[in-house]
C-alpha cells in the first residue's frame, strides 16, 4: 500500500495579527539584552536554550505520544559534542552546533529503533534508563580522554565578532535567539503540515493511521531522530554559555525537569515551549529567593498550582482566553443596535 497521510485541509497561515504579535515579541528580546544586566542575559539565553529542547521533546511527546524521560541524555551529548571540538580539535564554536545537531539526530533515531517495540510505561521506563546511564558512560575509563571523566570539560566563552559592540553575554544571547527562530520557524512548518497531520495520527488513533498508510514505524523513529537533534542543538549551546560540560550536570533529573517543561507550558503546542523554558530556568530561582531552607518544597507548590490552574499548560490557558475573548467579541457584534 502506498505511503500517504490522511487527507486534511492545510492549517490557515498565520494572521496578520499574529504576524504583527510575533514581530513586536521579537523586537521585545531583541531590546532585553541591552536593559538587563549580565546575569539575567545569561540566564535567558540559557532559557532559550531549553525552549528549543522543550520544542523537540514536545514533537515526540505532545504531537507524536511517545514519552521519553530521557531527553537529558541527548542533551548532555550535544553539550559534550560541542565542547569536545572546541577543546581537543580547536573547532570554532558556532560550527560545532550543526554537528551536534546530527550526531544527536542519528543517536535519537538509532534508539528509537528498537523503542518501537515499546509503548507508553514500557518507553518511559526504557528512556528513564538511558537518561540514569548516561552519567556513568560519560564518567567512563575509555571514555575519560575526551569528556575528562567526572571534571568535566572546560571552554572558553567566545567573544562577539569584531566590530561588534556587544560584550559575551549579549552575543551569546543574540546567538541562542538566531537558532530559537530558525528551529521554531522549520518545527512550525514541520507541525502544521503533512508531517504533523500524521504525528497527531499515530498518537491519538495509530490503528486507523496504519490502516490508511501512514508508515508509523519510519514516522515514530524519525520523530526520535528529530527530537534528539533539537535537544542537542540546545545542549551545546547550553554548554557554550554555561563554559562547562560535565556528567554530573546531565542527571535523569535533567530528563524530569524537561518533561516538566513541556507539561507546565502546554502539550502540542509550539509556544509552549517558552512558557515551559521560562518555568524550569526562573522558578527554581524564586523559589529559593522565598526559602533558602525549603526550596524544592517551595517549588512543588508552585507546580501544583500551576497543574491545577493549567491543566492544559500556560499555551493551553491563552489559548481559552483568546478563543472566550473572540466570542464575547462575536456576541457582542451580533447584537441588534
Amino acid at each position: 500500500m502506498a505511503d500517504f497521510t490522511p487527507a486534511a485541509a492545510p492549517k490557515p497561515a498565520l494572521s496578520q495579527r499574529q504576524v504583527l504579535g510575533l514581530v513586536a515579541l521579537l523586537v521585545i528580546a531583541c531590546a532585553l539584552p541591552f536593559v538587563l544586566g549580565n546575569y539575567r542575559v545569561f540566564q535567558l539565553t540559557l532559557a532559550l536554550a531549553y525552549a528549543i529542547a522543550l520544542l523537540g521533546l514536545n514533537m515526540l511527546t505532545g504531537y507524536n505520544g511517545q514519552i521519553s524521560l530521557g531527553h537529558g541524555a541527548f542533551f548532555a551529548i550535544g553539550a559534550y559534542t560541542a565542547a569536545i571540538l572546541m577543546d581537543k580539535a580547536n573547532w570554532p564554536y558556532w560550527a560545532t552546533i550543526p554537528v551536534a545537531g546530527i550526531v544527536c539526530l542519528v543517536a535519537g533515531f538509532l534508539f528509537g529503533l528498537p523503542a518501537l517495540r515499546l509503548e507508553g510505561l514500557y518507553l518511559a521506563l526504557a528512556t528513564f534508563a538511558l537518561g540514569v546511564a548516561m552519567p556513568q558512560i560519560l564518567k567512563h575509563k575509555s571514555l575519560e580522554q575526551w569528556t575528562g571523566g567526572a571534571m568535566g570539560v572546560v571552554i572558553l566563552k567566545p567573544e562577539a565578532p569584531a566590530g561588534v559592540p556587544l560584550n559575551q553575554d549579549q552575543w551569546l544571547y543574540f546567538f541562542t535567539l538566531f537558532w530559537v527562530v530558525l528551529l521554531f520557524f522549520a518545527g512550525w512548518n514541520l507541525l502544521r503540515g503533512r508531517v504533523g497531520r500524521a504525528l497527531v495520527a499515530i498518537r491519538d488513533q495509530p490503528i486507523a493511521a496504519q490502516a490508511m498508510g501512514v508508515n508509523t514505524a519510519m514516522y515514530k523513529s524519525l520523530t526520535f531522530g528529530v527530537s534528539a537533534l533539537y535537544t542537542g542543538v540546545a545542549g551545546a549551546l547550553s554548554a557554550i554559555a554555561v563554559q562547562f560540560a560535565s556528567p554530573d550536570s546531565f542527571s535523569v533529573f535533567l530528563s524530569l525537569t524537561l518533561l516538566v517543561g513541556v507539561v507546565v507550558g502546554g502539550l502540542a503546542s509550539i509556544s509552549g515551549a517558552i512558557y515551559g523554558a521560562l518555568f524550569i530556568q526562573f522558578i527554581p530561582n524564586i523559589a529559593d529567593q522565598i526559602s533558602r531552607a525549603a526550596p524544592w518544597a517551595i517549588y512543588g507548590i508552585f507546580l501544583i498550582g500551576f497543574m491545577y490552574l493549567m491543566p492544559t499548560g500556560v499555551a493551553g490557558l491563552l489559548r481559552l482566553v483568546r478563543h472566550r475573548l473572540a466570542r464575547r467579541q462575536a456576541r457582542s457584534e451580533a447584537r441588534p443596535l
